[in-house]
């Protein structure tokens, strides 16, 4: 290093110099760059010296540009300029020009904090490492890091920031974004339509932003895509999705956790629904309080401990001396407020599992036989005598049950039995036309069936028999489940799970309980806190590809789910 007076001629900007131009500016422009001291440099000089390296053409500037443009503008101005004194530094890699070059600028304050940041990017192509930038410019690393993400976004995002239209915040968390992500949110700032702020970081992520501090499961064993954020200490994990499967399969084990310590119950709300504390009243375990998981769609999941409905906890207390003086029970208090069958439901099963019974009346015509005596000992059901009125309770239960294999093949009976009774019953009948019982009270109509019976050979009579049996049998009854698990009815031999079916669930607990019992506890967890309507799509996916599948509501004897 040593100083040297060099003239204009043999001296040029260097492309490492922080402020240097993409291409020489013209007189013009170098008096516009040096404008703040020209006036200084014509009065009085070139006051301090300019830092260069020799080079093959002569001397790089490194540091001086704005001293060096004023002296060219003079030159023009007077037709000649002395040489400048320089400070000369020989056997400079390109790296230690730069840092040179960064170290002037910054020193006198007046280079803005983007320039900065990308100088620290062209270190680093230039080989130097985070660490040795933090020592040379006295920053921290991860100071460092957090400049060159910055330095990295896309041009025009740095400008914006430059021009002061877009805020530091933005600018931070655009840096998590990646290269395509940068150049769509810049056709969105073109149409005036770019998210900021919290909806930045919404759009950034799919959706809601996951911080990793909200996971319940281990970090390091999660497959999926976690992005860091460098200017705060949370890390967002980048597919919602993914994030959720893995977060169900945490709360579902902390669902079985407090089941296996033995709470009354435990209930995971859906995804985002909140719990109304305020309709609650706390209450131990041992007096049948529930668990209450609920899980927000920022990924944070609460647990409330110990609650019961205001309107349970008011029931219980008359009982709550009694309870503590009797012994302690396995910790089974009071099922949900709300049913996991809904009357709609029942009507639908009552209906679905009654046609299922019926054809196995008819397969039985002996069982058949003394189950028509006992309704003639001991009236019960239908037995004025009338066929069960099959009242749906919604057209789609109606269109459902018109679908059924289990009703056709039950009319085509109807239409067989009738034609055998034809001559005694034509132009009798309800509605359809295909009934058989409860043809009314009438002796003339009675003598008429009693002698056509007389003509009939006694199969005949006994599948008639068998048949008004099946007809007159009361749907939702006792005698149906009965005879039902006595036949071993296979419902799923003539029913499907339809839309009616999905349509009518009501209850997340019972349709994850199915799902659990179809795909598997593990796919049933992954789904947990999953919408009802996510939940109920996966089960008829599953049940669509298990044609041997029977919910237990519609077994016999029928189960819980």
């Amino acid at each position: 290093m040593h100083s040297q007076a060099i003239d204009l001629k043999k001296l040029h900007v260097s492309p490492l110099n922080m402020r240097a131009e993409r291409k020489p500016p013209s007189l013009k422009r170098m008096a516009e760059i040096a404008a703040n001291i020209l006036p200084t440099v014509r009065e009085r000089g070139i006051l301090q010296d300019l830092i260069v390296r020799p080079n093959n053409e002569g001397f790089e500037i490194l540091a001086g540009r704005r001293r060096y443009y004023a002296a060219r503008v003079i030159e023009n101005e007077r037709g000649s300029f002395e040489p400048i004194k320089c400070d000369v530094r020989e056997g400079l890699d390109d790296a230690a020009a730069l840092e040179i070059s960064l170290i002037e600028n910054v020193a006198r304050e007046d280079v803005d904090e983007l320039s900065e940041y990308e100088t620290y990017s062209g270190l680093i192509k230039l080989g130097r490492s985070p660490e040795e930038i933090a020592r040379t410019f006295g920053k921290t690393a991860r100071e460092v890091t957090q400049r060159l993400a910055i330095a990295n976004l896309l041009p025009r995002i740095r400008e914006f920031y430059r021009a002061e239209e877009l805020d530091a915040g933005d600018l931070q968390l655009l840096t998590m974004a990646t290269k395509t992500q940068q150049r769509d949110w810049l056709a969105l700032w073109d149409e005036n339509d770019a998210p900021t702020g919290r909806a930045l970081k919404g759009w950034l992520f799919g959706g809601e932003a996951i911080a990793t501090k909200y996971a319940l499961f281990d970090l390091t064993t999660y497959a999926g895509k976690v992005v860091g954020d460098l200017f705060s200490e949370d890390g967002y994990f980048a597919n919602a999705d993914a994030f959720w499967t893995a977060q169900d399969e945490a709360i579902a084990a902390r669902r079985d956790a407090y089941l296996a310590a033995k709470w009354s119950e435990v209930v995971v709300l859906e995804r985002g629904a909140r719990f109304p504390e305020w309709e609650f009243a706390k209450t131990s375990k041992k007096n049948g309080g529930r668990v209450y998981i609920e899980p927000t769609h920022t990924g944070e999941v609460r647990f409330h401990e110990g609650y019961l409905t205001q309107r349970e906890a008011s029931k219980a207390k008359p009982r709550k001396a009694e309870a503590e003086k009797a012994p302690e029970t396995d910790g089974q208090g009071e099922a949900s407020a709300r049913p996991a069958i809904t009357k709609t439901m029942q009507n639908y099963l009552d209906l679905h599992r009654h046609a299922a019974v019926r054809l196995a009346v008819l397969a039985r015509p002996a069982d058949a036989l003394r189950l028509l005596i006992a309704h003639a000992v001991a009236a019960s059901g239908n037995w004025t005598v009338r066929p069960d009125s099959r009242r749906a309770e919604s057209e789609a239960i109606r269109e459902s049950l018109a679908g059924s294999e289990a009703q056709r093949l039950f009319e085509a009976e109807a239409k067989q039995v009738r034609k055998l009774l034809a001559p005694a019953i034509q132009g009798e009948g309800g509605e359809d036309g295909d009934r058989v019982a409860g043809q009314g009270h009438d002796d003339g109509l009675t003598v008429r069936v009693f002698q056509r019976l007389l003509k009939l050979k006694d199969a005949d009579v006994a599948r008639i028999a068998t048949f008004v049996m099946a007809e007159t049998l009361a749907s939702g009854s006792e005698v149906t489940e009965c005879f039902g698990a006595l036949a071993k009815v296979d419902a799923r031999a003539h029913w499907t799970p339809d839309q009616a079916f999905f349509d009518l669930m009501r209850d997340r607990t019972s349709v994850n309980a199915m799902l659990a019992d179809l795909s598997g506890k593990k796919a049933a967890d992954k789904l947990v806190s999953a919408k009802l309507k996510d939940q109920k799509a996966a089960l008829a996916k599953a049940a669509a590809s298990a044609p041997q599948w029977c919910p237990g509501w519609m077994q016999f004897p029928a189960t819980g789910c």
